[in-house]
């Protein structure tokens, strides 16, 4: 069994407030479990009204399909023209880690 996880540092676009951010954040957590079947959550930076954490998990018994999809979920927040990606950590666990 394979464990992978991604967590994006993200800075939001024009947002004024913290009712703002959850508008911004909150449709790119629904995208990523809707089409990808991952765990995902903001991770991070609540309290900031323009950088947001997002951490996403996923388990697979296939290295090469969880990288696939990791990989797939990376680009999608990357194309989110209302947030800039100013960063992206992966991990890569396995049952015996």
């Amino acid at each position: 069994m394979y464990v992978g996880t991604l967590s994006f540092d993200l800075l939001l676009g024009d947002v004024r407030s913290l009712k703002e951010k959850r508008s911004v954040v909150r449709p790119i957590v629904a995208e990523l479990q809707r089409k990808y079947a991952v765990s995902v959550a903001e991770t991070g930076g609540q309290n900031l009204h323009r950088r947001a954490e997002i951490g996403l998990a996923m388990v697979s018994g296939d290295v090469g399909h969880l990288t696939d999809v990791l990989d797939r979920c990376e680009r999608m927040v990357a194309g989110r023209p209302e947030v800039e990606l100013l960063s992206v950590r992966r991990r890569m666990h396995t049952d015996e880690d």
